[in-house]
């Protein structure tokens, strides 16, 4: 199967979340996350190889996603939803995937950060 995981591969990927995370733990929205940051980049890596068509990673260890409810109890507005974006396509720019990858991979996330936003 030729999925957007397949494609990136899980190294691939696991540099992308790292990358992401070192970028947004500098961003105007890094106080939303005051959980063990090795954990979320953990679960970040887990949820988005099944996201993008891997191995059920995030369900195997935490149950079906549910990342509506998961995300509740945070204040998401359009800054930080727009925030969150940006520096998802930051790091995704600066893993030069080849052949308009980084273009499909980061058109899978604005839906899904608009589903998020809870506030305004």
């Amino acid at each position: 199967m030729n999925t957007l995981y397949t494609k990136i591969g899980p190294e691939k990927l696991r540099e992308l979340v790292d990358r992401f995370y070192d970028i947004l733990f500098e961003s105007k929205i890094e106080h939303l996350f005051t959980t063990d940051r090795d954990l979320v980049r953990d679960k970040q890596y887990m949820f988005l190889t099944q996201f993008l068509g891997g191995p059920q990673l995030y369900s195997q260890s935490y149950g079906h996603p549910k990342m509506k409810m998961r995300h509740l109890p945070h204040t998401i507005d359009a800054e930080a939803k727009d925030e969150w974006l940006r520096c998802m396509r930051v790091a995704i720019d600066e893993m030069n995937f080849e052949g308009g990858l980084g273009d499909a991979l980061y058109e899978c996330f604005p839906r899904v950060a608009n589903h998020m936003q809870n506030q305004g």
